[in-house]
């Protein structure tokens, strides 16, 4: 139990919620860059004439689009479990001020 006599520690939770956010963030900043890296006109140009260059040029394509799909995934996830954590914040600083309302009218009472 905390100072204040509440289970959950609102001040917690929001930097926690923040902590999320800002991977989040960093992740669709990080992933802007790998879909500029790995565009398939880049990659195109960098497997050349070859015999086998369609074939590798095609795998590689997948394997980006897939790795993209499944890191923006993690960047929705991530945004979920940021704004989860902030409405438990939400809640849990609304019931710590009704409790601390209805104790401070029951001693006036």
């Amino acid at each position: 139990m905390s100072k204040n006599g509440s289970l959950v520690d609102a001040a917690a939770l929001s930097k926690l919620a923040k902590s999320f956010e800002s991977h989040g963030s960093d992740l669709e900043s990080y992933l802007k860059d790998f879909r500029s890296k790995t565009d398939a006109e880049v990659i195109h140009d960098g497997f050349g004439v070859l015999t086998e260059s369609d074939e590798v040029t095609s795998a590689y394509n997948e394997m980006s689009t897939d790795m993209v799909e499944t890191l923006n995934a993690l960047r929705r996830h991530l945004d979920q479990m940021s704004q989860g954590l902030r409405t438990v914040q939400q809640h849990a600083t609304a019931t710590d001020e009704s409790l601390a309302t209805g104790f401070d009218q029951g001693r006036h009472a």
